[in-house]
């Protein structure tokens, strides 16, 4: 649904006309209410704010399985470490790293 230059309504305007904007929006429209000249809130029927919401939660179980598919071709193709191996690797990284920073300079007597 596209939004033409009745579907912008100043913040006091929306406030005056609340009501009469609800039955707008009810009958389909969709309003962008703005603030000091700047889009501010939007104001859309109940239902079709549930289905952007449906739409949305979709879209993020589609992004999930992509992720599961290329998980999978990682595996079959043998691009995969144990967990347990790479955990130990960081920990022994970051204990010579500590080790190191924390060794105190041999001053030099002259």
């Amino acid at each position: 649904m596209s939004i033409s230059a009745r579907d912008v309504v100043p913040f006091t305007q929306a406030r005056s006309n609340l009501s009469e904007l609800a039955d707008q929006v009810k009958a389909g429209a969709e309003k962008i209410i703005t603030k000091n000249g700047e889009s501010y809130v939007a104001l859309i029927d109940a239902d079709r704010l549930d289905y952007y919401h449906r739409l949305e939660r979709e879209r993020i179980h589609l992004l999930l399985i992509d992720d599961a598919r290329r998980g999978l071709a990682d595996v079959l193709a043998g691009r995969t470490q144990e967990a347990d191996a790479v955990l130990a690797g960081l920990q022994a990284a970051r204990a010579t790293k500590a080790s190191s920073i924390s060794k105190p300079k041999s001053k030099q007597r002259g």
